[in-house]
């Protein structure tokens, strides 16, 4: 389970976020889990001024919750491969979003078929996952998670895409034009209780 909180941004809002990836083998397992965790005895315990909160304090304002399937090309998680304190981490959560449903299919097919996530690997970014949302509020859109030592890191990355050879041929592509009407970015730092 991977839990992340943003970067401290002085000019963003002041509203306290915390991310949550909990990557599951099947539908079953994600349905099944708020069961699960009710008959937790453990966990009942462990929460128990969570869970139980009085009305008029909530932990919460609200809880979103988006489902994504993995891409083919990548179906399954990767822890990524740093040595860095985790306090010190930029991990990037990117979401593209399609003008339509034919352009999002394309710009998938552009991660997959025209092999974009290969040049992310080639390119050393430590992608945790890249996903299709199913079901969530930006759709129709993709995520994915790419990790860095540092912030540093990220941009130098960063500059080595924007730069590089394949990504010029592949994103000049006639069949990969305007596929992305949307590209929101959110820097984000792993807890220290985070497995990610």
């Amino acid at each position: 389970v991977g839990v992340f909180k943003p970067i401290a941004n002085p000019e963003a809002e002041t509203e306290e976020l915390v991310y949550v990836f909990i990557p599951y083998t099947s539908y079953d397992q994600f349905t099944a889990l708020d069961e699960v965790l009710q008959q937790d005895k453990a966990y009942q315990t462990a929460g128990e001024a969570y869970l139980r909160a009085p009305y008029d304090h909530p932990p919460y304002d609200r809880i979103e919750t988006i489902l994504l399937n993995a891409f083919v090309n990548s179906p399954h998680v990767q822890f990524p491969e740093l040595t860095s304190p985790k306090s010190g981490r930029v991990y990037e959560l990117r979401s593209y979003e399609g003008p339509t449903e034919a352009y999002y299919h394309n710009k998938v097919e552009m991660f997959n078929k025209g092999d974009e996530i290969g040049l992310f690997k080639r390119l050393g970014f430590n992608a945790v996952f890249y996903g299709e949302v199913v079901a969530g509020s930006r759709m129709p859109n993709l995520m994915y998670l790419t990790t860095f030592e540092n912030q540093q890191s990220r941009d130098e990355h960063w500059a080595a895409f924007s730069k590089d050879a394949y990504w010029k041929e592949l994103s000049a592509r006639p069949e990969y034009q305007h596929n992305v009407s949307r590209n929101q970015q959110i820097f984000l730092h792993p807890t220290d209780y985070s497995d990610i």
